[in-house]
């Protein structure tokens, strides 16, 4: 811990003080009855491919809206309910959906795309879209959250790198602590192989999950996940990110950039047609200028801020993040920062657990304080061996039911604890400027859902001080 605390005093006042911040704010339009919107972009809400605050995603009714840099949090939810404000008075009879999962969805290709005009930059990111669709489909696509850009003063590519190395060690804590999308409207699941639970007539759940959105039923795809992309360094990622760029992908070429009625349908055939595309959990970023490709800017100019893209919304607060868990990412992204550990083996299994399984009792054992997942469904216990302190980033392998563990029993037998921060019910939540149509249905369950019977360990800390490190 001294060691930690000696790294944060090096940063200094001066640098504490310099971090800005900002948000990207995703939320669907949706009729009164809880449908997706059929309308256009409202043309009183300005030019989608122009506006510097208010844009769509990547369908028509898919809103973005987009702050400046600002000092503190405070200022930053200040600016995004002015915009969200102006968003409501403008959009009719309409409201903004308050859930990460989206609502009730049409067939595949009633969901429109997003439409920027006929200039060649407008049509491109048009069909940049409609390669999307033909990649994942059109209703994976309309899952939404927050994206928190955040920067610090005076640092290095080699400590931005460093700070995303530490962030994919960790971000499990951040979908335990801030999961907001364990259930799901029958509609966006229509037609694909899943282990979701029965909640009511139209909506689906996986009990004490944390964040589908971020799940296997969210960003992720079999191609997505053959992109190895290096956070050792600048150059290392810049080459990942260009290998991706070029690779062709067999599936994509089937598609073809051209179908037969000569209408573009991608970009390209390769791994990923842009950069925006790689899907990744935190992405370091710089300001592009006009004409200029995301991977050229970073390697001529570094990285200028991280986008951390893994936040669900929030459905307890108006505008779907609030100041105080801003507080908290800037805390963790210090923390990420500030602490000299590696990357490691089983951050993306770390991944797919928390966001897709329950959250659970914890308790600690000292100074390799662990956090223990107990499968109701299983009778084995067991947790990991120490090896490491939480300094050196000490973590166990994640294994299925049956594959060995290096591990030592344990005989404690851990229950479940129902911690679900979505509420039972959700309608319109806020008063007139900050209008949501919400889920009808419960979506807090009272078991376990899909996994293998033997229970996964997450290292964690209760942060005592006889958990302290030396």
């Amino acid at each position: 811990m001294r060691r930690l605390e000696e790294r944060l005093r090096a940063l200094g006042p001066a640098v504490l003080k310099g971090i800005r911040r900002g948000i990207e704010k995703e939320s669907l339009r949706v009729r009164a009855d809880g449908a997706l919107a059929a309308t256009p972009h409202p043309a009183a809400l300005g030019s989608a491919l122009t506006h510097p605050n208010i844009t769509t995603d990547f369908c028509e009714a898919q809103l973005e809206l987009i702050t400046a840099v600002d000092a503190s949090p405070e200022d930053c939810i200040a600016e995004i309910t002015r915009i969200h404000q102006f968003v409501v008075r403008h959009i009719g009879e309409e409201m903004l959906w308050c859930s990460s999962m989206p609502c009730g969805l049409p067939g595949d290709d009633a969901i429109p795309i997003g439409r920027y005009g006929r200039s060649n930059i407008g049509r491109a990111k048009s069909v940049y879209r409609m390669g999307l669709a033909w990649r994942y489909g059109r209703r994976m696509q309309t899952n939404s959250g927050i994206h928190y850009n955040f920067s610090l003063p005076e640092r290095s590519d080699d400590d931005y790198f460093a700070l995303i190395r530490n962030f994919r060690r960790h971000a499990w804590l951040l979908f335990y602590l801030y999961g907001a999308s364990p259930a799901v409207c029958t509609s966006f699941v229509e037609g694909r192989e899943h282990r979701l639970q029965k909640l009511s007539e139209h909506t689906l759940y996986l009990p004490h999950a944390t964040s589908l959105r971020m799940g296997r039923l969210g960003y992720q795809s079999e191609a997505q996940s053959s992109i190895v992309a290096s956070c050792n360094s600048l150059e290392a990622y810049g080459a990942s990110l260009e290998e991706a760029l070029t690779r062709p992908y067999p599936s994509y070429e089937k598609i073809g950039i051209l179908g037969p009625d000569k209408e573009y349908r991608q970009l390209a055939t390769s791994l990923i047609q842009i950069e925006n595309e790689f899907y990744g959990k935190i992405r370091p970023k710089r300001i592009i200028r006009p004409g200029e490709r995301p991977l050229h800017a970073l390697r001529e100019r570094g990285v200028e801020y991280v986008e951390v893209r893994l936040m669900d919304l929030d459905p307890f607060e108006p505008v779907g993040i609030g100041a105080r868990t801003m507080h908290m990412l800037d805390v963790f992204l210090i923390h990420c920062l500030a602490r000299n550990i590696g990357g490691g083996e089983g951050a993306r299994q770390i991944h797919n657990l928390v966001s897709g399984h329950p959250r659970v009792e914890s308790r600690c054992v000292g100074k390799h304080c662990e956090m223990l997942a107990a499968e109701v469904h299983g009778s084995r216990r067991r947790r990991a061996q120490p090896g490491q302190d939480a300094e050196q980033g000490g973590l166990p392998r994640t294994v299925g039911a049956d594959q060995a563990i290096d591990a030592t029993a344990v005989d404690a037998e851990i229950d479940p604890v129902e911690r679900s921060r979505v509420p039972v019910s959700l309608h319109q939540i806020g008063g007139p400027d900050h209008r949501y149509h919400g889920m009808d249905d419960g979506i807090a369950g009272d078991r376990f859902g899909e996994g293998s019977p033997t229970p996964t360990v997450v290292p964690g800390c209760c942060f005592q001080p006889q958990c302290a490190d030396e």
